[in-house]
């Protein structure tokens, strides 16, 4: 019998940071080998520009570096084998590549075969794909590398078994949404069964730009059965036995870590997004206008916890609709989380504004316009705060408001980037019943009262919109699911309330395409997700 000792590298890589990469993979791989005695690391795919690099690959200087970098793993000394991923040019074509580099020699390299071009992926832009499988010889063992979607599709996985793989090595960029890792398990352990093999998955770990890569690597045999796993949403090096007994290949018992509850990976996904992009963007911290209600309040906690209190701070900015109960509300969150807090009143930035545009406005009725000059002035604050001390304003809307244009430009939309984003209204609530049974940070009655944007008396959400229940599942049929209105008013909504949505969802698309990036949890966010064109003459009925 012979044993091959691999370690999976769930690590955080920089987009276009080719030199912080490198250096990056070169102390794993020698930590890797001197605390768990790795004979081959695994890292994910495109480690060495970071994924996704997007047009960054169309940089002529890329490929330079990417060969320094290539250059820089091979006469580093390494203490064992390492498998990494990289973009490589090869007679004008580039390919996304696996390279395998032993005792200095790049001995090695399978190119991409299978390329998505769906949802979040765009690799047909950049990349040609691979046309042949690479199986190589690594302690004996007949080894097959693959890439990522490679695994989702079934011929490479037959080409290997065909060429005599015995074991399979997976580097992987998978993003997260809900439910994604249990697909993946279950992906694995089909096509593991049906190559009659192993399958060994490395996948990247961190944050970039709206997307979360949760880690989560893992072990499967050639039953399927999970053999051992990583954490989510943590660097993490995994020790993975394979051992060979004649022609058998087989993958010893190791640690499985359980998977997340479905709230608690959504919720630590939202942790990560934000804190990875206030970091790697260099920002000193985050400021949020508070305002008593329950997005906001979820927006604060996800900070706190992604950055530390002393990072964050939360200004509650009154007009004369906000209640008393929303200032104490604020002022009770702020004091429980142990941030920096202050009040603001806008009332005399507002009269200044509505006294400049007294002639303006003469002779016509107060409407929205009041509502929204309300909303603008606290960004202006906001914006003021965040120039000023080089912290970034964390936006608090949900999925549901952006959907249907509850939102104002230049106000409450008014940011760099956006924690619930991707988080339907309903989600909200139950994120927030989630955070509290850690810990509870959010007060019960932001929870529990009718949500308000109070920018007039007595003013409700349901006054605008219809019910967060009923608005959510018409929202996730039409965005999500791409049904018709037709369909879903078959599913059984109401007419006059479906095709009322449908309109404010088509009618604001120029809103979503200003506003700041957020995290993805879905399969369908706003942003890279889907593309809908601004002025356009379709028509969602059918």
């Amino acid at each position: 019998m012979s044993t091959l000792q691999l370690v999976l590298a769930q690590i955080n890589s920089l987009v276009g940071d080719v030199p912080g990469n490198t250096a990056q993979v070169i102390e794993v791989t020698r930590r890797a080998h001197r605390e768990q005695g790795a004979e081959l690391v695994l890292f994910p795919e495109l480690t060495l520009c970071g994924y996704p690099p997007e047009d960054l690959l169309l940089r002529p200087s890329m490929q330079k570096r990417i060969d320094s970098a290539l250059t820089q793993l091979c006469t580093a000394e390494l203490p064992c084998a390492v498998l990494i991923g990289y973009p490589r040019m090869v007679a004008g074509k580039v390919f996304n590549m696996a390279g395998l580099i032993v005792d200095g020699e790049l001995v090695a390299e399978y190119a991409k075969q299978k390329l998505p071009n769906y949802q979040v992926f765009d690799e047909m832009r950049y990349f040609v794909p691979g046309d042949r499988p690479c199986v190589v010889d690594i302690k004996g063992i007949p080894t097959a590398i693959t890439i990522c979607e490679d695994i989702w599709r079934p011929e490479p996985a037959a080409q290997a078994a065909a060429l005599g793989a015995k074991l399979m090595l997976n580097i992987n960029a998978s993003p997260f949404h809900r439910g994604k890792a249990q697909e993946r398990l279950e992906l694995l352990a089909n096509q593991a069964r049906a190559a009659n093999m192993p399958i060994i998955y490395v996948n990247w770990f961190g944050g970039q730009d709206e997307l979360v890569f949760d880690g989560g690597s893992f072990a499967v045999d050639a039953q399927g059965k999970l053999c051992a796993r990583a954490p989510e949403f943590v660097e993490h090096l995994l020790p993975v036995s394979v051992e060979q007994r004649g022609d058998r290949v087989t993958v010893a018992a190791g640690h499985v870590t359980p998977a997340l509850e479905d709230l608690a990976s959504v919720y630590q996904a939202l942790v990560l997004g934000v804190r990875d992009y206030v970091n790697k963007n260099g920002f000193n911290g985050v400021v949020i206008g508070l305002s008593g209600g329950i997005d906001s309040g979820l927006t604060l906690a996800i900070a706190v916890d992604a950055l530390g209190r002393e990072r964050v701070e939360a200004v509650m900015m009154p007009f004369r609709y906000t209640s008393d109960l929303s200032k104490d509300d604020a002022a009770d969150q702020a004091q429980r989380l142990g941030i920096h807090y202050r009040v603001i009143s806008i009332e005399p930035i507002f009269d200044a504004f509505m006294g400049a545009l007294a002639e303006e406005f003469a002779g016509s009725e107060r409407d929205t316009t009041e509502e929204n000059l309300q909303a603008r002035s606290r960004g202006v604050l906001l914006m003021a705060i965040s120039n000023k001390k080089g912290a970034m304003v964390l936006t608090t809307g949900n999925k549901s408001e952006l959907a249907v244009g509850y939102a104002t430009l230049y106000g409450d939309m008014v940011g760099g980037y956006s924690a619930l984003k991707d988080v339907p209204k309903t989600l909200v609530f139950e994120l927030a019943r989630y955070r509290n049974s850690i810990g509870e940070v959010i007060p019960e009655t932001v929870i529990t009262r009718p949500p308000s944007a109070e920018l007039a008396p007595d003013q409700v959400d349901s006054d605008s919109l219809p019910d967060y229940g009923e608005l959510d599942r018409i929202l996730n049929l039409y965005i999500d699911r791409d049904n018709s209105a037709a369909d879903i008013v078959a599913a059984g909504f109401d007419r006059d309330t479906v095709e009322r949505v449908v309109r404010l969802v088509d009618r604001n698309e120029y809103k979503r395409r200003q506003a700041a990036i957020g995290v993805r949890i879905s399969e369908r966010g706003f942003g890279r997700d889907r593309r809908y064109p601004i002025t356009n003459g379709w028509k969602a009925g059918d």
